[in-house]
């Protein structure tokens, strides 16, 4: 049986969007069955339809998530992911991607399965694309 994994994103300038279309492409040359989903169209009541995660958003502020509409259905879905491998991703425009070291160390003390981080600066480039492709393996392998 295939795996499901939904991709579920925020973006302000489309290169965290750019990355999850990335990603899904990754998801379906491993072999499994990807959904990309604007944060807005999903809830933790869609958590139980999937296997695996990637959620993408872009660092904001002061190298903080997006407060407004990623974060609050991010914080709903954490305790709903239970063991199910999750990937974190998204784009930044200065500093040195601080904000996914936070996110990340903050999901892992809330117990989500975090399997893999990537960032990119601005766009993704040809190392992003080739780190969110081993990305997609790793959560269609875990």
């Amino acid at each position: 049986m295939s795996k499901n994994i939904a991709i579920v994103y925020w973006t302000g300038t489309g290169n965290t969007e750019e990355m999850a279309h990335a990603l899904e492409s990754g998801v379906v040359a491993a072999g499994a069955e990807a959904r990309v989903v604007p944060v807005a169209d999903f809830s933790a009541d869609d958590v139980p339809n999937y296997d695996a995660f990637a959620f993408g958003c872009p660092a904001m502020g002061a190298e903080e998530l997006e407060s407004d509409e990623f974060e609050p259905v991010w914080e709903a879905c954490v305790g709903a992911l239970g063991d199910k491998p999750v990937a974190l991703f998204g784009s930044y425009g200065w500093g040195t991607g601080e904000w996914m070291e936070t996110w990340q160390a903050d999901a892992e003390g809330a117990g989500v399965n975090v399997v893999c981080t990537v960032i990119a600066n601005e766009a993704p480039d040809d190392d992003a694309v080739a780190a969110l492709e081993a990305a997609a393996r790793s959560l269609v392998e875990a």
